[in-house]
């Protein structure tokens, strides 16, 4: 099963991985897991590029369904861990895409998405220096957005740093609830990663739980939702 790079968009990393995945499982019903989607975003952080995402899924099928006995169906994504590790080294220093990056938006859906963003944190006055920030990205956008993947490291930080703020506020006992989910997720799929891959994903996993359950918007370009 081959893929084509020049038709992947790196803004549409978690789409792409998605769908591809689901192809690759033989079912459009299958959903990812919160587990899933955080070790979606820790391989996207991490740089490894889309193309070796998505043929390290059909490297890991192939193997799969190569197998005389299967017991069970793949549910998950980190099914797949070993194969685009695999794939990322085989790739290792490659451009992760030729050229300038294309976006599957527009510079008023990024504002949409900015905007939006500084709505939901409005009042909050823990979060006051990232709605500043954002308001000086907004009156600069056509300037950021021609060059998106800088505009996209600035806003990982203020994620970061919102994360951060978050995480002073939560209790404890959800953090160790959180721990204690990502562990039984993990349980069949320890030994597919190793241990810098695992506390990757805990990290990853955890941040994530903390913007939800402190109802934090995402500024990721890759959550913008184009609007037309």
């Amino acid at each position: 099963m081959g893929t084509e790079p020049e038709k992947l968009n790196y803004f549409n990393y978690f789409t792409e991985i998605e769908e591809h995945f689901q192809r690759a499982r033989g079912t459009g019903l299958f959903l990812l897991s919160p587990m899933d989607w955080a070790l979606v975003e820790s391989w996207k952080n991490a740089g490894i590029p889309l193309e070796a995402v998505l043929r390290g899924i059909d490297a890991a099928f192939e193997k799969f369904h190569s197998r005389k006995r299967k017991t069970q169906k793949v549910n998950s994504v980190a099914y797949c861990a070993q194969a685009v590790q695999r794939e990322a080294e085989i790739m290792a220093g490659a451009r992760r895409q030729q050229g300038p990056v294309e976006a599957p938006f527009t510079a008023e859906d990024v504002r949409l998405h900015l905007q939006s963003a500084c709505d939901q944190l409005a009042g909050r006055s823990a979060y006051e220096p990232v709605v500043a920030a954002l308001r000086q990205i907004l009156d600069n956008l056509a300037e950021h957005y021609s060059q998106l993947e800088e505009l996209e490291q600035r806003l990982t930080v203020l994620e970061e740093k919102m994360s951060a703020i978050a995480r002073a506020s939560i209790s404890e006992e959800l953090l160790l609830a959180a721990r204690k989910e990502l562990d039984a997720m993990l349980r069949d799929y320890r030994s597919k990663m190793n241990a810098e891959q695992i506390a990757m994903l805990e990290r990853q996993f955890l941040d994530r739980r903390i913007l939800e359950e402190a109802r934090l918007p995402r500024l990721s370009l890759f959550y913008v939702r184009p609007q037309g």
